[in-house]
C-alpha cells in the first residue's frame, strides 16, 4: 500500500482536482484506491459525488476514534473508495490536541487496512494544522500540485522546509513524490520561467506530465463526477490519465 498526501500550504493550487482525478485515474489502471478526504471543505467528498449532508459517519469520526475505517468508507461507482469530510472536521482541530498520540491517529487507523488498498490518496487541507500533519505522518511521500506562477515558489520553500520538520519529528521516511504543474498555460512567459526553474531545482522530481488550464476539469465536480467519467476526452482526463500512468512507472508498476 502507497500513501501519498496531496499538499501544498496555498490554496487554489489545484490539490482536490489532483486528489479526485488521480484517485479516478488510478482505479481506471485496475488499482485498488482509497481516498481521504482531510479537508473541512468537504470539496473531495463532493466532488466524487457523496453529498456532504449524507457522509456520516466521517474521517472526524474516524480520528477521535467514534468510528472504524470500515464504517466510515464510501465506495463510489468511480473506481475508488472515499473516507468523506464535512465541516464537522474543523472541530477535531480541537479535540485532536487532547487526546493521546494526535499526530498518529490516522496513520493507526489505516494500519489495519494495508492489505486492501493498492493506494491511498489524502486530500490536505490548504493550511498547516493537526490535520495536515495526521496526512503527513500517515504519508510515505508526498504529491505537490502548484501553479507556475511567482508566489509559488516562495510557498514550496516553506512546505520543503515543513516536510523537513516533520521528517526530523515524526516521520523519517516521509518524501517528495513528485512536483505536479497544474492549471497551466503554455502562453505565458511567466509561466515557462517557473517552469525552467523547478526543473532546475527539482530535477525528475517534477513529473512530465502538465495539467492545462481546462473548462471540463472545472465543471466536472459541480457534477459530482471525476473528469474521466464527465468527459473522457477532455485534455484534463487525458493529463491525469497520464500523471496516474507516470506514478505507476516510477514506483516500477
Amino acid at each position: 500500500m502507497k500513501v501519498l498526501a496531496i499538499t501544498n500550504q496555498k490554496g487554489g493550487v489545484g490539490k482536490t482536482t489532483t486528489a479526485v482525478n488521480l484517485a479516478a485515474s488510478l482505479g481506471a489502471e485496475g488499482k485498488r484506491v482509497l481516498l481521504i478526504d482531510m479537508d473541512p471543505q468537504g470539496n473531495a467528498t463532493t466532488g466524487a459525488g457523496i453529498t456532504k449532508k449524507e457522509a456520516l459517519p466521517t474521517v472526524y469520526q474516524l480520528l477521535i476514534g467514534a468510528a472504524t475505517l470500515e464504517e466510515v468508507c464510501w465506495q463510489t461507482p468511480f473506481a475508488f473508495d472515499v473516507l468523506p469530510a464535512n465541516r464537522e472536521l474543523a472541530g477535531a482541530e480541537v479535540e485532536l490536541v487532547e487526546l493521546e498520540q494526535r499526530e498518529f491517529r490516522l496513520k493507526n487507523a489505516l494500519r489495519t487496512n494495508r492489505e486492501q488498498y493498492d493506494f491511498v490518496l489524502i486530500d490536505c487541507p490548504p493550511a498547516l494544522n493537526m490535520l495536515t500533519v495526521n496526512a503527513l505522518v500517515a504519508a510515505d511521500s508526498v504529491l505537490i500540485p502548484m501553479q507556475c506562477e511567482y508566489y509559488a515558489l516562495e510557498g514550496l520553500s516553506d512546505l520543503v522546509e515543513t516536510l523537513r520538520k516533520v521528517r526530523h519529528h515524526l516521520n523519517p521516511r516521509l518524501e517528495v513524490e513528485g512536483l505536479l504543474r497544474t492549471m497551466f498555460n503554455p502562453q505565458s512567459t511567466l509561466t515557462q520561467q517557473v517552469s525552467s526553474e523547478l526543473e532546475s531545482h527539482f530535477g525528475d522530481k517534477v513529473y512530465r506530465t502538465i495539467v492545462p488550464r481546462n473548462v471540463r476539469l472545472a465543471e466536472a465536480p459541480s457534477y459530482g463526477k471525476p473528469v474521466l467519467a464527465f468527459d473522457k476526452g477532455s485534455k484534463g482526463a487525458q493529463a491525469y490519465g497520464a500523471l496516474a500512468r507516470e506514478v505507476l512507472e516510477r514506483l516500477g508498476q
